[in-house]
């Protein structure tokens, strides 16, 4: 999202300078000109607005974005567009320098928002919306949130690093890059995850022993009590499963490998593993229905974008997440 705000704001700053130019040329006198010069920018910064506003409440970093409507609404667009070309032939000198004062004023306003709110959002901000049921009833599909990306510390661009770190704990919700190394990587019944934003809880840190016994969490030999948030819908249980060599099994696990050995019984018998160093094992509220650790590995501390934050639509649904 915040790469999406930059191109926005580079856009409308460099249609701003060349617009300067223009004026300074006097060649705004033509009204054809100056009427083009108006629907370009109607063009532009409706299509914009129309984009982020699509982005933020349609897409986000957990679905798609939703292409019908943006068409739909560039006919829209379109239309006004149009209208104000039609409307700046009939203008006067008076009404085009306003019209060229009101349009640049918002020029500027939209190009300096863009450059600061995608700075915002790269270092502590991102939006995002629920894809799926995995986190019933905590966070339900549709929600859309915002995710606070300096939660653990503040990223340094292009590395691996944080200032001012801050550890990660148990029963954190948290966004992260799924942890594909390439798209043949085949999870969650059979398909590529690869690039996908994923939200799960935290539920053990690195060094943790887990395992998972009749579908309930295990943690260092002891079990997890179970908590008012956890979901169970399934009531046959698979109890036993063969683990007759545990390093191939922590080796499979590791490398994002295990379901496509077991499948969906691993929801109910997995483990022992042990979660490596940097890394953490996550799994959904929604406990029968999620596609988590326990079946595609551990999170890596690099793939963390951050910590679920705030639900900011539906509007019934506003504030912070627990």
């Amino acid at each position: 999202m915040e790469l999406r705000l930059f191109i926005v704001a580079c856009i409308m700053y460099a249609f701003t300078l060349i617009t300067r130019k223009i004026s300074k040329m006097e060649h705004f006198k033509n009204p054809i000109i100056f009427g083009l010069w108006h629907f370009v920018f109607l063009l532009l910064i409706l299509s914009c607005a129309l984009f982020i506003f699509l982005f933020v409440m349609g897409g986000g970093a957990g679905g798609l974005f939703p292409f019908d409507k943006f068409l739909i609404g560039e006919v829209i667009v379109l239309g006004v567009a149009i209208y104000g070309f039609i409307a700046m032939q009939k203008a006067d000198a008076a009404k085009q320098e306003k019209t060229l004062k009101s349009d640049l004023d918002w020029s500027n306003t939209v190009y300096f928002a863009g450059f600061v709110a995608s700075i915002v959002m790269f270092f502590f901000l991102q939006a995002f919306k629920i894809p799926s049921a995995s986190m019933r009833n905590t966070l339900m599909e549709g929600d859309h949130l915002f995710v606070n990306k300096a939660a653990y510390g503040l990223h340094i661009p292009f590395t691996d690093k944080y200032i001012k770190a801050k550890d990660v704990k148990v029963g954190d919700i948290i966004v992260f890059k799924f942890p594909a190394r390439d798209r043949k990587q085949l999870n969650c019944g059979g398909q590529t995850q690869y690039g996908r934003d994923f939200v799960k809880r935290v539920v053990a840190l690195p060094g943790d022993k887990v395992e998972i016994k009749d579908g309930h969490l295990w943690v260092n030999d002891e079990a997890v009590p179970q908590q008012p948030y956890e979901l169970y819908t399934d009531k046959f249980r698979v109890t036993d499963i063969e683990n007759d060599d545990p390093k191939l099994y922590q080796k499979l696990w590791q490398e994002h490998k295990l379901d496509s050995y077991i499948g969906s019984e691993l929801k109910d018998v997995f483990g022992p593993v042990t979660v490596p160093a940097n890394n953490y094992f996550v799994m959904g509220d929604n406990r029968d229905n999620s596609c988590d650790s326990r079946f595609w590995g551990p999170v890596p501390r690099k793939n963390i974008r951050g910590k679920a934050w705030f639900i900011h639509w539906p509007i019934k649904k506003i504030g912070f997440i627990k």
